[in-house]
């Protein structure tokens, strides 16, 4: 006998997410930078070479504050169960850079 479908909770959305080659292979980055003004969040994801210290930004992302939040909570949770898996990640000693330098 074959199972019926489960009916998504009532509120619910299902969404279909599409990604193209290209942007599924990802970039690696190894920095971040966050501002902010009274309306949006902006994250820009960086790669600092580090010789010479030229830092590329690969990727940014504009926001609302509130899915900003979303984002900081989704961050947190996945961050807990990945420590719970394997361990506290340790930050070390984390490099210190200036401001970004604009060219």
């Amino acid at each position: 006998m074959a199972d019926k479908p489960v009916a998504p909770p009532p509120g619910s959305v299902q969404l279909q997410i599409e990604i193209d080659a290209v942007t599924a292979n990802g970039v690696f980055v190894n920095m971040a930078m966050l501002n902010h003004t009274e309306t949006e969040f902006t994250l820009d994801l960086v790669y600092l070479q580090p010789h010479p210290a030229k830092a590329v930004v690969r990727t940014r992302a504009i926001t609302t504050p509130k899915h900003a939040k979303r984002l900081l909570h989704a961050l947190q949770d996945n961050i807990s169960k990945y420590e719970a898996r394997f361990g506290t990640i340790d930050l070390g000693d984390a490099p210190h850079f200036p401001g970004p330098a604009v060219n």
